[in-house]
């Protein structure tokens, strides 16, 4: 085995969770928990020297050999409820439509999965074929509940609706009123109506709620080194489950590769993208706008109130305001808003 200690944890992973007494602690834990779990299932890390181990915004993912010699991936991930909760999802999925799950420890919000190449994604797939390979993972992984033990560990997407009707609101006047009233409204009108419908639905499925472009990886010697990309080839990862109307899906499509819009009319071509992304998965587009229209709405407000986001908020409202067919006036050409995660001198 080699020691914990040759793993290193990614410097802007350590930089972000040195910021709280708690994610100190749990990268104080990082080599332990690292060491542990590589011996309970007889791992060897397979990094290259001096290489990094992958990360993402909540977790370390390194790539190890199994007993057998097969590649996998050993994700560590900071304890907090998406996390815990992803283990569940990825075991109905089986691996079809998603990531395969091996191994999980539970108590220390570790997973050992199957290792897919992190280097493919959709993220500069033409999107006609990112269309066609997302909407065929959704009619994967939209599975109907049953009686299996792990549907119980999920939130229900009408009661995010219920909980935004009351807390959307609230928040928009205690952090001053950040954007104009109609648009509040607007999101207040879709949660009112899909949690609504969402309660009565017989519609429920399981969503993976942050299927976005960098979440879509290529499987190797699959399906995916074809000319076409078909959705056989790629499998989904971190999906932050719930349970509710599979439009939900869509929005992460809408305020990712926003550079990917017609330079000369962004925002017929937004309309245009949830709509093509919707057919391709055989969703309802109107369903899917209204979703995404709150969902931006909400991480707006999210954004309002944490310094350091302002590009972030200005494509959300961008975002936002689009869908509802009322673009803002004073905010960045759509081409000009950063990606996720992104600021402004980064865009561009």
């Amino acid at each position: 085995m080699f020691p914990s200690t040759a793993i290193p944890v990614p410097p802007d992973l350590a930089a972000r969770y040195t910021r709280t007494p708690a994610g100190r602690a749990w990268l104080a834990s990082l080599p332990a928990i690292a060491g542990d779990l590589m011996a309970l299932w007889r791992l060897v890390p397979d990094l290259a020297p001096g290489a990094l181990p992958w990360n993402g915004h909540g977790a370390m993912v390194v790539p190890v050999l199994q007993e057998d010699g097969l590649p996998a991936a050993l994700k560590i991930a900071f304890p907090h409820e998406e996390a815990r909760v992803e283990r569940h999802a990825l075991d109905l999925w089986a691996g079809r439509g998603a990531v395969a799950l091996l191994a999980s420890d539970a108590g220390r919000c570790s997973m050992l999965l199957e290792r897919l190449d992190g280097t493919r994604s959709l993220v500069t797939a033409p999107m006609d074929e990112a269309a066609a390979v997302w909407g065929g993972l959704v009619r994967q992984l939209s599975l109907v509940p049953d009686d299996r033990p792990q549907w119980r560990e999920f939130d229900h997407i009408a009661a995010r609706a219920e909980q935004w009707s009351d807390d959307l609101p609230a928040d928009w006047d205690q952090l001053g009123r950040p954007f104009p009233r109609w648009l509040l409204e607007a999101a207040l009108e879709v949660c009112q109506t899909r949690g609504a419908v969402g309660r009565r639905s017989a519609r429920d499925v399981l969503v993976h709620t942050d299927l976005h472009y960098l979440n879509i990886l290529a499987a190797p010697a699959t399906g995916a080194t074809a000319e076409r990309p078909t959705p056989d080839g790629y499998a989904a990862i971190d999906p932050q489950p719930m349970i509710g109307e599979p439009e939900f899906a869509v929005a992460p499509l809408l305020w990712n590769r926003l550079q990917d819009l017609p330079l000369n009319q962004p925002e017929s071509g937004l309309r245009r993208r949830c709509a093509d992304f919707s057919t391709a998965a055989g969703l309802d587009p109107e369903v899917a706008r209204q979703w995404a229209l709150a969902r931006e709405v909400a991480n707006a407000l999210w954004y309002a109130g944490n310094p350091g986001h302002r590009g972030d908020l200005a494509r959300s409202l961008w975002v936002a305001s689009t869908l509802a067919g009322r673009t803002l006036e004073g905010l960045p050409p759509a081409h000009a808003l950063p990606e996720p995660g992104r600021t402004y001198s980064d865009a561009g």
